[in-house]
């Protein structure tokens, strides 16, 4: 039996990002039993954009972006380490993305010393 959703069903939805893509990836974004298949599936979204022969580092940007304003705090570091886990330049425009988002910053804000 397989988890609902698959990595690679998470995966398509966070490559085309239409209107209900969106709504599906913030439903999933409430669960914290699916944490682990949105991980799994962003990892797959980035591996095949960092194989692929076009690089479109604004649409990664921008997904970046979008990921990180809409993830819970409970998400954040993991996000990041994700996008950290590799020095492809998919990955890393995500990650100025997901940096641009403010996500980390919210979730965890610097201590008023």
């Amino acid at each position: 039996m397989s988890a609902f959703p698959d990595r690679d069903t998470v995966a398509a939805k966070i490559a085309s990002m239409q209107e209900p893509d969106q709504a599906f990836l913030k439903l999933i974004f409430e669960n914290p039993a699916q944490d682990d298949a949105l991980l799994e599936g962003l990892s797959l979204y980035l591996d095949i954009a960092s194989e692929s022969r076009f690089l479109n580092s604004l649409k990664l940007e921008r997904t970046g972006e979008w990921i990180g304003n809409h993830a819970p705090t409970r998400l954040q570091i993991r996000l990041m380490e994700v996008a950290r886990s590799s020095q492809h330049p998919a990955f890393s425009a995500f990650r100025t993305g997901l940096a641009h988002s403010g996500g980390l910053d919210r979730a965890y804000p610097k201590a008023a010393v």
